[in-house]
């Protein structure tokens, strides 16, 4: 998949493309059935394949003091967008100068001009322009006139009373509920980001681990989770290794002011400090709890590492919170 980061400019094989239009944040199966509707008009037209999206996300821009709030960052929606058969990317970005565009202006200028879409796609609640000014359809009643054609989709009805939304997979991840989450997105959810140094705590209980800080990612529930964790190498090549990890504040031993995901991996002793990891959550184990002492601290992380360790070997993954798009 190539990725541009800016609508004007782009060279020939990189226009008149079907452009699936959101956010996108999460990737999930509602996100996955625009996706299927801009490849729809694609491969009917023998034009490629594109999407379009924003970073940063425009409620980070507009209300930058919320608590992180993203279920994926640029690079694993990047990833998501092109496992869905996603060619083009148009990453544009974000500030509070693009935001002032006119809805028809962003039609005229953005989607006709510099991209010479001949074909979008977008959900019911999509939303553009000056004050979100925007919406699906004002796509509708001015693409045409510009030669493009407008596929709007529709909620898809979801099984087992499952919403497919961004907003849906957050609550689900708050609540602690790895199944659900998974269930919508089509994938375990993931956090990714680079080792770094700890106290070095864990590795003097047993329990050596590796740090990643949650940055710009959606904090979920705190407490200890069943996870899978990818290394990933130069090439970019990943290496799965099960483990269980702690997500929060570590309340028994020098609380931390931000939260911290310190993931133990099983049967690998390996200085990790600086590698780029990938935490799959697959299943929610307890709450985040403070102990009084650190007997009964490592007590209890032996109890969870043993119950992680049969969650993940009886095929967890395969059931539901890994499920696959």
């Amino acid at each position: 998949m190539r990725i541009f980061h800016a609508f004007s400019g782009l060279p020939p094989d990189a226009r008149g493309a079907a452009v699936a239009l959101g956010n996108f944040d999460g990737v999930h199966r509602g996100h996955a059935a625009v996706i299927a509707a801009a490849a729809e008009a694609a491969h009917g037209r023998g034009i490629p394949l594109a999407a379009l999206t924003f970073e940063p996300h425009p409620r980070e821009v507009f209300r930058p003091s919320d608590p992180p709030f993203r279920l994926t960052l640029a690079e694993a929606k990047a990833e998501a967008l092109a496992a869905l058969g996603v060619e083009l990317l148009y990453e544009l970005r974000f500030d509070l100068a693009f935001s002032r565009m006119p809805a028809e202006a962003f039609i005229d200028t953005v989607l006709a001009e510099g991209l010479g879409a001949r074909h979008l796609a977008c959900g019911p609640d999509f939303h553009f322009g000056h004050k979100r000014t925007g919406t699906a359809a004002l796509l509708a009643t001015l693409g045409p006139a510009h030669g493009m054609g407008v596929s709007i989709v529709p909620e898809a009805a979801a099984p087992d009373g499952l919403t497919w939304s961004s907003t849906a997979v957050r609550d689900a991840l708050k609540a602690g509920d790895c199944a659900r989450a998974a269930a919508i997105l089509g994938r375990a959810w993931e956090i990714r980001g680079r080792v770094v140094r700890g106290s070095a705590l864990g590795r003097t209980l047993g329990f050596p681990t590796a740090n990643i800080p949650l940055g710009r990612h959606l904090a979920p529930r705190f407490g200890i989770y069943a996870v899978e964790a990818g290394l990933v190498d130069a090439a970019g090549q990943v290496a799965w290794h099960p483990g269980v990890a702690s997500l929060g504040l570590r309340p028994t031993v020098n609380p931390l002011p931000e939260p911290l995901l310190e993931v133990h991996l099983f049967d690998l002793a390996a200085d990790l400090y600086g590698a780029a990891m990938r935490v799959r959550l697959h299943a929610f184990l307890r709450d985040e709890a403070r102990f009084e002492t650190l007997e009964a601290l490592v007590a209890q992380m032996h109890q969870d590492a043993t119950q992680a360790r049969a969650l993940l070997a009886s095929g967890l993954s395969g059931r539901g919170c890994g499920a696959r798009l």
